[in-house]
């Protein structure tokens, strides 16, 4: 069923899944622009357009995503909120993201503003993608995120104190790496599109290097790789 599924969702697209997931896969993992991919790939005998291997991102970057999601342990029960600006064709945008205790992205939403209405907002965001309320959420000392949460979650405690929620703020250093090689974000949509793929992949591919020994961490990474090769329906490329 699933390799009918896999032929299925290739079919009509001149190169195999595993070419067009390869490509997939640099353009989340890595800081590579579309040409420097298309470049790449010709050293490797497969000639395509920067073009194709954006028709590709847009259109499985998000189903990949999704599908190593489900596959991911459960998140923890410690949320750690925050909120960075993004600046879009001269206006300022707000990325808000929360991850769990060990560092994992939960979910990100791109909004133009953060008030009460934003938190809330996001707040719903979360609780509908991952079906279940945190013990506890750490936030700075923005007030939205007191009103909110007392409508959203009473019941759960909060901690506001900027010291204390480091994690998210570190969280945000890909994205801005990634917003430079980009040269910006072209509009809001974009950047949400990009970035709910590109969080999921690159936690994926990112396990925490530095508690791991070097044999754990190649062993984990090869379990890793394999499950990419089982979501995506290909195999390693060549």
């Amino acid at each position: 069923m699933k390799t009918l599924a896999s032929a299925s969702r290739y079919k009509g697209f001149r190169f195999p899944p595993e070419i067009i997931s390869h490509c997939v896969w640099l353009y989340f993992r890595f800081s590579l622009s579309f040409r420097d991919i298309e470049e790449i790939m010709a050293e490797r005998g497969a000639v395509l357009t920067y073009e194709t291997i954006r028709q590709w991102c847009l259109k499985f970057g998000q189903t990949y995503a999704n599908k190593l999601k489900r596959r991911r342990p459960k998140t923890g029960d410690k949320w750690h909120l925050d909120e960075v600006y993004l600046k879009i064709n001269g206006k300022t945008h707000y990325l808000w993201r929360a991850v769990d205790q060990e560092g994992n992205v939960l979910d990100i939403l791109v909004q133009s503003r953060r008030n009460k209405h934003a938190a809330k907002k996001f707040f719903r965001k979360l609780l509908k993608g991952l079906q279940y309320v945190p013990r506890v959420i750490i936030t700075d000392k923005l007030a939205s995120y007191a009103a909110a949460k007392r409508e959203i979650m009473p019941s759960v405690k909060h901690r506001q104190h900027k010291g204390l929620n480091n994690r998210a703020e570190r969280s945000h250093q890909p994205t801005r790496q990634r917003e430079r090689t980009l040269r910006r974000f072209k509009s809001p949509s974009q950047a949400q599109r990009f970035l709910s793929a590109f969080g999921p992949i690159l936690d994926h591919f990112r396990p925490k290097r530095h508690l791991l020994t070097a044999r754990d961490y190649r062993a984990l990474m090869q379990d890793r790789f394999l499950a990419w090769n089982e979501v995506t329906g290909g195999k390693a490329a060549a």
